[in-house]
């Protein structure tokens, strides 16, 4: 089915994590017509409307980006919106309703940002998903629909990994480094350098003044994991976060019961999607010894791709249509257009 022969009927896909936005337009054959970024729109979530104004917007501005005219918002029969930070029970449930009367598309499939990489990854939706990002998750999905996810809220919920956790990391062994405490390494001249300060307690103390945002600190993980190439304390902390991912997709493998079971396992994320880091070789490695019948994989599609799909899913519909053409079609359309909403 082509643009033409559905009668121009749309769907949307939105993978929202917590540093950036993508939304893509596509036909009910899964053909992309336009696609655009924005920044986070997660917090906007916890507002009064639950994000709608802010999701309105995005979707408009993608309407526009695919060159569809005033008014299309009334053709999207369906959108998905994969975002960060709905994790636990009832979460979904919630935002769906706050934003269901605010006609952002006929159908609304609201779900985990990691069900995007998982969709965008497999041919049927099934299997696990990893995701490493500037946070960490993972999320199972069984062929009879049993699902197994964490509560992703950090510390609280038991949770290490991301770039957050991995620059901070980095910075305690930085400091370490220079007093005295730990081990020599070469991030105590590396993590200042990265921040544009002299020595690792100068970045400590713009911290914990506030002359430096404490997100800055995630910016530090691509440096870690190309340190880790030839510092063993660098090289420690991505070790720590494989055996963190791989533990999770054994603990989901566990809970559905489908550790003897064939099962793709999507590795996707920032960190997991860098071809210069060793970490998705070091994730797979380990899922070789604690799930020998799985096949892990990075996934080679954008995310948002998992969420047009989702959205066809809503309409009975993806079976039709390929996640790796998705991508194809996307990478046609050139970087997304980065707007403001």
């Amino acid at each position: 089915m082509d643009g033409a022969a559905d009668t121009g009927h749309l769907v949307v896909g939105v993978d929202g994590g917590n540093s950036k936005t993508h939304a893509v337009v596509a036909t009910l054959a899964g053909k992309p017509l336009g696609w655009i970024t924005a920044g986070s729109v997660v917090g906007a979530l916890a507002g009064g409307d639950g994000g709608a104004a802010s999701l309105r917007a995005l979707i408009d501005a993608a309407l526009e980006r695919a060159a569809q005219p005033p008014g299309a918002r009334d053709r999207v029969l369906a959108a998905a919106l994969c975002l960060a930070g709905i994790d636990l029970p009832g979460d979904a449930r919630r935002i769906r309703a706050a934003l269901t009367p605010h006609g952002l598309a006929a159908r609304l499939v609201v779900e985990n940002d990691a069900l995007a990489t998982l969709r965008g990854g497999t041919a049927t939706g099934h299997g696990i998903a990893l995701v490493c990002g500037a946070g960490i998750n993972a999320l199972g999905v069984a062929a009879d629909g049993r699902r197994a996810g964490f509560p992703a809220l950090g510390e609280l919920s038991g949770d290490w990994g991301g770039g957050a956790a991995v620059g901070m990391a980095a910075l305690a062994a930085a400091v370490r480094s220079a007093d005295g405490r730990g081990p020599a390494t070469a991030l105590e001249r590396l993590v200042p350098e990265e921040l544009g300060l002299r020595r690792p307690l100068h970045a400590v103390r713009a911290v914990h003044r506030g002359r430096l945002p404490q997100a800055r600190i995630a910016e530090l993980a691509p440096l870690v994991a190309a340190a880790a190439q030839h510092d063993p304390v660098a090289q420690a902390i991505v070790e720590r976060l494989a055996d963190e991912l791989a533990g999770m997709a054994r603990a989901i493998a566990r809970r559905l019961r489908l550790v003897r079971t064939p099962t793709e396992i999507v590795l996707g994320g920032g960190m997991l999607g860098d071809a210069a880091s060793p970490l998705a070789p070091l994730v797979i490695d380990r899922l070789a010894m604690l799930l020998p019948v799985a096949t892990p994989h990075v996934l080679a599609t954008p995310p948002v791709a998992g969420a047009v799909l989702l959205a066809l899913d809503a309409l009975g519909g993806a079976a039709r249509s390929d996640p790796r053409e998705i991508g194809r079609q996307l990478a046609t359309l050139g970087a997304p257009q980065h707007v403001v909403v």
